[in-house]
């Protein structure tokens, strides 16, 4: 749990499944990120903390592009939990707003803004310490199907 303004917040950790061979998230990749994120129901919202090294840079220092992208997609994905569904990305736009360095820590996070119909429009971003925006993503994601009752999205 974490406190915040004298009330308790309650912080779900969302832990890589060990059968999802997802790059980003997924367990089972041996190549894969393993990213893990949190999940904050009272404020549906989805944050993670990361400090990525030099593995996944681009130009010297700074991350690769697409991984920016990737850390998005994957917060903005996870917020389909809330909407109870099972969804892919359909669209996605990223604003490369600063350069982000390696080894840095920062904070990702995800919140939906509109639901029509199957489709899912939510944003992300990401953050340094102090809290400057760094990276803002897009998406827009189609309802596959409904979750079924207990089934992990």
């Amino acid at each position: 749990m974490e406190e915040k303004q004298g009330t308790k917040r309650v912080m779900r950790k969302l832990e890589p499944n060990p059968t999802n061979g997802c790059f980003g998230c997924g367990g089972s990749n041996p190549h894969g990120m393993k990213l893990t994120f949190e999940q904050d129901d009272e404020n549906r919202r989805i944050i993670g903390r990361f400090r990525l090294g030099a593995t996944y840079q681009g130009g010297a220092g700074y991350l690769h592009g697409g991984i920016i992208a990737l850390l998005l997609d994957e917060v903005m994905g996870k917020v389909n939990r809330f909407s109870n569904a099972r969804a892919v990305t359909a669209e996605l736009s990223v604003e490369y707003l600063k350069p982000i360095q390696v080894d840095q820590e920062l904070v990702i996070e995800g919140h939906e803004v509109e639901r029509k119909g199957r489709n899912l429009f939510h944003v992300g971003e990401i953050r340094n310490e102090a809290g400057t925006v760094l990276a803002r993503g897009k998406g827009r994601f189609v309802v596959l199907q409904e979750a079924v009752a207990g089934e992990k999205t």
